[in-house]
């Protein structure tokens, strides 16, 4: 077993358990979650234990507080495979009157809950988990902070140790913690497998339906094909269809969709809606996205080489992978990450937004001086429509590129930064 690799979430989780009784950590199958809550935990209890599973979710039927007996914080794992439980905890923790008492994780919302009769508000505080960004796999140098970019710094400096080929390895392997400590031929397949468990056997274990596996195979090509866009279901319908041997509503897809947001395979960006100063309409629909960029590389069968033979896939592949980051150091400063799109076709790939509503708009190029120069391009023209009398300027103008030797601020205010030198 390699050393823990610290996450920027485990201060998070210290910090929510100070607040509330029991905090459940979410997130996708192998992202780290049960590894991440044992660094904290007096006591641990493994539902699906093999050898104990059975016996466990008896218990969870007839004597749930029996479980929970243990010194605290109590990690309850794979706890939605018996949601009876969940009632069980709150009551512990309205009876014990005290903060910190257990951490839940789960790797799926559970298919049935029609026996909680409590929605845990008070008790619970919830933690999504994502596979590792660059900075905590040790790829990235972290030299640039989006803290310091929100309090106002007007000189960044660092130095990026990732070039393109590299790049196309981390966008393929992903950020799964234990591929991380493998060969890269091995580390590889790992996505691979997680893609091949998906289909064959998660996703229908999501809500408890079975699910044709090319079916789910087509939908997360066509998922992969549309990524950064706003698709609709119709469109991915549309996409899948030619190799679909059956009839398919868009019902359909939907239910498919939903199944993978279950299990966390998929995460979409909310639309960002600021004030501006035309009457210009923004567009309102979700951008598609995976948790994690190998997701979409296994969905499409592809590896490095592809990348770095078709540069618009490799740059789709990329913006995934720095919303996968953005996403994690975001939320570890009170932040969000949205996606602007207006009827003009004017685009800004991220938007990250405090909860004190302050915000950096975030372009994602893989580089190149033509490519920073329109992502800045992008920026200025979008800050330029902004209603600063009904909100603050925005805290930075970022562009986020895959190559290039530093980071800088150019001389019209923006920032040029390699995701291979940001943290949060």
């Amino acid at each position: 077993m390699q050393d823990y690799k610290n996450r920027i979430v485990d201060d998070i989780l210290e910090k929510k358990l100070k607040g509330k009784g029991a905090v459940l950590i979410q997130g996708p199958k192998w992202c780290g979650k049960t590894t991440t809550a044992e660094q904290i935990s007096k006591s641990i209890l493994y539902m699906a234990k093999s050898d104990e599973k059975e016996q466990n979710l008896t218990m969870a039927e007839i004597n749930p507080s029996l479980l929970l007996q243990g010194e605290v914080p109590r990690l309850i794992d794979e706890w939605q495979i018996a949601p009876k439980l969940w009632d069980a905890i709150r009551y512990e923790i309205d009876h014990r009157n005290a903060e910190g008492q257990f951490i839940l994780t789960g790797s799926s919302v559970p298919a049935k809950m029609d026996d909680v009769t409590h929605s845990g508000t008070g008790r619970f505080a919830w933690l999504l988990m994502r596979p590792m960004s660059l900075y905590e796999s040790g790829e990235s140098t972290g030299q640039v902070s989006l803290i310091d970019l929100f309090d106002g710094t007007k000189k960044i400096e660092g130095i990026n140790n990732i070039d393109l080929e590299k790049m196309a390895y981390l966008v393929c392997r992903g950020g799964w913690p234990r591929a991380i400590f493998m060969e890269e031929e091995i580390a590889l397949e790992q996505a691979y497998d997680y893609y091949d468990a998906v289909v064959n056997r998660d996703i229908s274990e999501a809500d408890g339906i079975s699910r044709n596996p090319e079916r789910v195979k087509n939908l997360m090509r066509s998922y992969a094909r549309n990524m950064g866009t706003q698709a609709s279901n119709d469109t991915l319908r549309s996409d899948m269809i030619a190799n679909d041997s059956t009839s398919l509503d868009t019902d359909t897809v939907l239910s498919y969709v939903n199944a993978l947001k279950k299990i966390f395979v998929v995460e979409e960006s909310p639309a960002w809606n600021p004030n501006l100063r035309s009457k210009t309409a923004i567009r309102t629909s979700d951008t598609r996205y995976f948790i994690d960029p190998s997701i979409a590389v296994a969905s499409l069968g592809i590896g490095p080489k592809d990348l770095i033979n078709d540069l618009n896939t490799f740059g789709l592949l990329f913006e995934t992978l720095c919303i996968r980051d953005l996403r994690v150091y975001a939320e570890s400063i009170k932040g969000k990450v949205y996606h602007y799109r207006d009827a003009n076709d004017l685009e800004c790939d991220a938007v990250i937004h405090l909860r004190d509503g302050s915000y950096g708009l975030i372009e994602i190029k893989l580089g190149g001086d033509s490519l920073i120069n329109e992502g800045a391009d992008t920026l200025k023209k979008l800050e330029s429509r902004i209603d600063i009398t009904k909100m603050k300027n925005p805290s930075f103008l970022l562009v986020l590129t895959a190559t290039g030797k530093y980071a800088y601020r150019r001389e019209d205010g923006v920032y040029v930064v390699p995701i291979g030198c940001l943290k949060n």
